[in-house]
């Protein structure tokens, strides 16, 4: 089995990884994390080369996670809550998700045809709602064909709990593990 994790965390050890760590703990097979804001990938730029081609134009570390997607069985979003919203470099990595939407839409194709569980973790300082950024990280997994997703798992008083001691969290993100394991 095996498990794709986007964090969308500039922070290593922070409250996000904290949730993905917990998650992880408990996974069977591999995983993989994308770290958005070391990873090295750049923002879709329109190119629309997708529009008519397999593929993204850039060559850069998405290259890798491409085939990561269509091989696993399971993908994770985790990000912190910025202005009710994921991060803003997790929203870079997914605008190149463009290429699977240019394949459905424009191409008729199906680019992942292997269904996958999907699931995501969000933490905040409680300032804000989570429903935006919990909506468009189900898009993101749709578009990824990620249609069986758990409920969000939520640290929404980061600022005053940190994950690591918010049992609620905890226990959501050790029902991630087992979902994915199923």
């Amino acid at each position: 089995m095996k498990t794709l994790i986007f964090n969308g965390s500039p922070h290593g050890d922070g409250d996000t990884m904290a949730l993905v760590k917990k998650v992880v703990e408990g996974l069977r097979g591999e995983y993989r994390i994308v770290d958005a804001y070391g990873g090295g990938i750049s923002p879709c730029i329109d190119c629309r080369y997708c529009k008519t081609h397999d593929g993204c134009a850039i060559d850069d570390g998405m290259q890798e996670v491409y085939e990561y997607i269509e091989a696993c069985d399971n993908i994770l979003i985790a990000s912190p809550i910025y202005f009710s919203e994921l991060t803003g470099r997790l929203l870079d990595v997914g605008s190149r998700l463009q290429r699977y939407f240019c394949a459905r839409f424009f191409r008729q194709e199906t680019p992942i045809p292997k269904p996958k569980r999907g699931a995501v973790i969000l933490v905040g300082g409680g300032d804000g709602s989570a429903e935006r950024a919990f909506s468009t990280a189900r898009t993101l997994l749709h578009q990824m064909n990620c249609y069986d997703i758990h409920p969000l798992v939520l640290s929404h008083n980061t600022d005053r709990v940190p994950a690591h001691e918010d049992a609620e969290a905890l226990r959501g993100a050790e029902s991630v593990a087992r979902f994915f394991n199923r």
